[in-house]
């Protein structure tokens, strides 16, 4: 049969295969990187035991460094240095007394165990960031996130400038801000989506000296994968500017999103000025719209998040029933937040809710 009369090769055909060698590919990076990481935690074992028997020779520990890197230089090539054996060396001093809750990562039974029973799940390259985060809540927080999401280096290193910690910890009580560091980030109502502040920095907005509610949102259209970060876990895109017609007006839905783990639609109304009670009262009708006329009937209500750049909460509180639990206002950065302040905000918070208990 002639090459011209056959049928052409189905082209998600070609894309299954093409997936299949991606992911081995994938697999097998991830193989060796944790393969290094156990092996870099058994040498740095090494290091510090023997350190500790020479520990009666005055600069025993750079002497032994020195030698060792000239040695396995010599034998295995570069990426040896004496700095990246201290480095070595700080990750076993780090986790050999770090322990982590193993339930949330039961699909990573099948990992070895080092000699204190703690598993490994990330690259070098994320470790070496982690470790040197001192808050050891925090540190097992960002170590569950980036494995739960599969975050790249720079997605850690994005998130930690960010100060998802912290902004989360602040939007909680005391009891779900102790569960951060054991299960990252859970979804179980409405407020558990919402942040405040959003951190938008890569928008690149601060470089314009003045902007729009619709370049905002193109911005955030043209940046959508990182804006879905920013959102967090189990949002997906449904549409910008949706319209609906109600009483014969046109009104126009900014970006509407859905939830998959609460099961919900999630509409965003964007605003660059001060958030205003008729605002409020907008996102209000678009809820309403949505829960009656959109969501399914095994769906959950939906949720309206008004971005502002500023707001008044005794407006939010008093336009909003004391029972809310769909319609949020919250803040909106275009610059990395300092991460100093909301740590003492965060510790602030924390005293208040001692001093209150011990009332």
């Amino acid at each position: 049969m002639e090459k011209n009369n056959l049928t052409p090769i189905d082209h998600h055909f070609l894309e299954s295969i093409a997936e299949v060698l991606t992911q081995a590919r994938k697999n097998a990076k991830t193989a060796v990187n944790l393969s290094m990481v156990y092996a870099y935690f058994e040498i740095g074992r090494m290091i510090v035991e023997e350190e500790q028997h020479g520990a009666k020779r005055a600069a025993y520990g750079t002497y032994l460094l020195n030698e060792l890197s000239v040695y396995l230089t010599e034998n295995f090539g570069k990426g040896f240095s004496v700095g990246t054996l201290k480095n070595i060396r700080q990750f076993y001093m780090v986790y050999s007394k770090d322990q982590i809750g193993e339930t949330v990562f039961s699909q990573f039974k099948n990992l070895p165990t080092v000699s204190t029973g703690r598993r490994f799940y990330l690259s070098w390259s994320h470790y070496l960031k982690l470790m040197r985060i001192s808050n050891i809540d925090e540190r097992h927080f960002y170590e569950i996130e980036s494995v739960k999401n599969d975050w790249s280096l720079t997605e850690l290193k994005r998130q930690y400038n960010s100060s998802l910690y912290e902004r989360l910890s602040l939007s909680t009580d005391k009891d779900k801000v102790y569960r951060l560091a054991i299960e990252g980030q859970t979804v179980e109502q409405s407020k558990d989506v919402v942040k405040d502040p959003y951190v938008l920095e890569f928008l690149g907005l601060p470089e314009l000296p003045y902007y729009s509610e619709s370049e905002l949102e193109s911005r955030i259209i043209d940046h959508l994968q990182q804006f879905l970060l920013e959102l967090g876990t189990g949002f997906a895109f449904v549409g910008r500017q949706e319209r609906f017609t109600f009483n014969e007006e046109h009104f126009m839905v900014d970006l509407v999103f859905y939830n998959r783990l609460l099961r919900c639609f999630v509409l965003f109304d964007l605003k660059i000025g001060e958030l205003k009670h008729q605002d409020i009262g907008q996102m209000q009708m678009y809820v309403h719209y949505y829960d009656r006329q959109v969501k399914l009937l095994d769906e959950n209500p939906t949720i309206g998040i008004i971005l502002c750049r500023d707001k008044n909460n005794a407006v939010v509180e008093m336009t909003l029933p004391e029972d809310n639990s769909q319609i949020f206002a919250s803040k909106y950065e275009t610059v990395l937040p300092s991460k100093e302040a909301l740590q003492k905000l965060l510790q602030e918070q924390i005293e208040d809710e001692d001093g209150g208990e011990n009332e």
